[in-house]
């Protein structure tokens, strides 16, 4: 089972403190949790056992125990630790560190640098640990939210080890809770009874410091005067949290999943699945117009001819988003995702772009025959431009069957329509007009 925090008691901090950083641990040892990274059989562990460290970056969501691994090292390889963040830090204050682990090196002393959300550097702050980092000068530790294939410059990332801590399970947390209420100096004096530990999982999202924090609230609003016995409920729980701030970041990782995951809950079929990730992007404080944007996008590119009224109700839906607004643009919102994920669906119109796209990549220099081309010129119509063409209105049907594909082309299919919903009556139309030419 991961463990976060440690058996023993943890060194005595400031009692003023909030409970989360009373609790952080200070040795590996310490640490219950992350076994994969730090675990007795890992490879970052055994390293640390033997006095040295590779540069890392600890990618994870908050609460996951990024800062406290950065201590906890430092700490195991007696190290000088210095901690910045690139939302206050530049280029000039890594250079002063940079000097300083020249001065530590030539005492024999180890320098840590601790960079908490390092995907805020910018390129030229990166690149200025470059060389310190790759000559071993000093230890970087970098911490980050974001993914850093994305965020972080792949020149410093190659110098580097990533490690991707997780939130904690339900077990972690119930533990956690459980520990720090035996521990502490502070609540450790009450007798404090707990209905239902996993609720203190489900509002804190696997995130160690929120848990810690809903756990000291709750005991603020229950403790009562002349009583040692302090009593949590669910109840409780919920207003000392009052809301969950939602997981997300609008320019994240967590965002683009979050929208794959209700796109391809649309393409699915699954209207509760959509909801849940529509209600998750509202709460977040997503921007309801990238979303009705993202819907119209879907109603052509997996539902098209399978029903064609998606694309009028995706339109309706920006509209009516765009001119009524919050709160109520939600109602709007909900009523075409239910519709979209409900309706049969089709690709077939956006695989057929692919390959005509993929016909005049390979066949640049296409040109209509003169039979299709526009004539308003007596010039133009001497040179043939129009002579032959079949109006199809003048046929029985409104049709008549033509070659309509360039000069030096060899006819192709791309649209090949489904048997889904509406385009099942397309399909059987084109068979019958193109029985001869065409394969449906």
């Amino acid at each position: 089972m991961d463990r976060l925090f440690t058996h023993n008691n943890p060194q005595k901090s400031n009692p003023n403190a909030p409970l989360a950083e009373r609790m952080r641990p200070h040795y590996i040892n310490d640490i219950l949790g992350q076994d994969d990274v730090i675990g007795e059989n890992s490879p970052l562990r055994k390293m640390i056992e033997e006095g040295s460290m590779p540069s890392v970056l600890f990618w994870g969501p908050p609460g996951c125990g990024k800062t406290t691994l950065a201590y906890a090292l430092a700490n195991e390889l007696q190290s000088e630790f210095i901690r910045i963040s690139a939302v206050e830090s530049g280029v000039k204050e890594i250079r002063e560190i940079i000097h300083k682990a020249e001065y530590n090196n030539q005492l024999g002393k180890k320098t840590i640098l601790f960079i908490d959300e390092i995907h805020r550097f910018n390129k030229s702050q990166q690149d200025a640990l470059l060389h310190s980092v790759e000559t071993g000068l000093l230890t970087l530790i970098g911490a980050t939210t974001e993914n850093p294939s994305f965020e972080v410059n792949p020149a410093l990332i190659s110098r580097m080890q990533v490690y991707h801590l997780k939130p904690l399970e339900e077990d972690n947390i119930t533990e956690l809770i459980q520990r720090t209420i035996a521990q502490d100096e502070q609540l450790s004096k009450y007798k404090i009874e707990i209905d239902d530990y996993s609720v203190f999982h489900r509002l804190s999202a696997g995130d160690a410091r929120t848990a810690l924090n809903l756990l000291e609230n709750s005991f603020k609003i229950a403790m009562k005067k002349d009583s040692e016995i302090v009593q949590i409920n669910e109840a409780i729980i919920k207003k000392a949290v009052h809301r969950k701030i939602v997981s997300y970041d609008k320019k994240g990782e967590n965002h683009y999943d979050t929208v794959s995951a209700f796109i391809k809950s649309l393409r699915g079929s699954d209207p509760d699945a959509a909801m849940l990730w529509l209600a998750k992007m509202l709460e977040a404080g997503e921007d309801p117009l990238f979303i009705a944007r993202r819907m119209v996008i879907f109603a052509s590119e997996d539902v098209s001819n399978a029903e064609p009224m998606a694309l009028t109700v995706a339109v309706s839906v920006f509209q009516a988003v765009q001119m009524i607004g919050l709160p109520e643009a939600q109602i709007m919102l909900a009523h075409g995702v239910t519709f979209l994920a409900s309706c049969a669906k089709s690709n077939a119109s956006y695989a057929a772009l692919m390959k005509a796209k993929s016909a005049v990549e390979n066949n640049p220099n296409l040109l209509p025959p003169l039979h299709l081309r526009n004539a308003p010129t007596k010039l133009m119509k001497q040179e043939g431009y129009g002579q032959d063409y079949k109006y199809p209105h003048d046929y029985p049907g409104h049709f008549v069957q033509e070659n309509y594909f360039p000069q030096n082309f060899t006819p192709s299919q791309f649209y090949k329509p489904t048997t889904e919903g509406k385009e099942g009556k397309i399909l059987e139309r084109l068979k019958k007009l193109w029985n001869k030419l065409k394969k449906y």
